[in-house]
């Protein structure tokens, strides 16, 4: 399993906790340092079955930057890929990436079901 995490991220930090208690095995990847690249960010949303804003970091201060809110909607999936892989800081972490399903954000119930399952 592999956790994409910003360390200045209290949610982050929250997430990282929570895996270390329920003692489960993970590679960490920081986020900022180490940006998914676009290959990367369409496996994992076609994987998802999520919707593709949920892969972006709403509450962060580049987002707000760059008036995305408004932006996305006349963006094509392609192109929404194509800009969250210029920056780790527009996705929404921590990003979790199972065998078989992606989370983001961190839900600690969401987190139980599919990592504890």
């Amino acid at each position: 399993m592999k956790v994409l995490v910003y360390r200045k991220c209290s949610t982050c930090m929250k997430a990282l906790k929570w895996l270390e208690v329920n003692q489960v095995v993970f590679d960490e990847r920081p986020i900022k340092e180490e940006n998914p690249s676009y290959e990367e960010l369409k496996a994992w949303y076609e994987m998802s079955g999520l919707p593709l804003k949920k892969f972006f970091n709403t509450s962060g201060i580049l987002y707000k930057q760059m008036n995305l809110k408004d932006k996305l909607k006349e963006m094509s999936e392609d192109e929404q890929l194509k800009l969250l892989a210029t920056d780790g800081m527009l996705v929404k972490r921590p990003l979790v990436i199972g065998d078989g399903f992606v989370l983001t954000g961190f839900k600690e119930k969401e987190w139980e079901d599919k990592i504890n399952g």
